[in-house]
């Protein structure tokens, strides 16, 4: 079931002494907080005012929040948007909160395991797999692995490639 809230970042710290928050965007396009109208911090939602990127993290003004005390305490806090603000994403392209607890098989019908975090390698994605398996199984999300991903009905597809997942004695 997809999740109708997703997280897009963490607020890092404060940047100045009037309120302005400094955001670890957890998205692949930062500029989405330059559309947004409003973000909720902490579960609170706060209007928007501006944001700027700076230093790989988004620099955000929020309405009520104006002093530096005000934004120290929202240090720490997760970022989150409802799931209809970002519209629809493009085919092959999925929020990692989707993916996340899916599970991997094969055509065989092989259960390799559940996707428990996604890395960023910046020419492909990894999904690392929580499994019974001695050593951790790395899944490289390429076309000739990643075969099909259905979130409605909770799998990935993959077709292994020779060496990807070692035999174990």
């Amino acid at each position: 079931m997809k999740n109708e809230i997703l997280e897009i970042g963490q607020v890092v710290n404060t940047h100045g002494i009037r309120g302005e928050l400094k955001i670890q965007p957890w998205c692949d396009d930062p500029e989405i907080f330059d559309e947004l109208a409003y973000i909720y911090i902490d579960g609170t939602r706060y209007e928007m005012v501006r944001s700027r990127f700076h230093k790989n993290c988004e620099l955000v003004t929020v309405k009520g929040i104006d002093t530096i005390e005000k934004a120290e305490k929202l240090k720490n806090k997760v970022v989150t948007i409802e799931r209809e603000m970002l519209g629809e994403l493009p085919e092959g392209t999925y929020y990692i909160a989707d993916l996340e607890g899916l599970s991997v098989k094969t055509a065989e019908g092989e259960i390799l395991g559940t996707i428990d975090e996604i890395i960023k390698t910046g020419s492909n994605d990894v999904y690392v797999l929580k499994s019974e398996r001695k050593k951790p199984v790395l899944i490289p999300v390429i076309n000739e692995v990643v075969k099909e991903v259905n979130i409605e009905e909770g799998y990935v597809l993959v077709k292994l490639l020779k060496g990807l997942i070692d035999d174990e004695v």
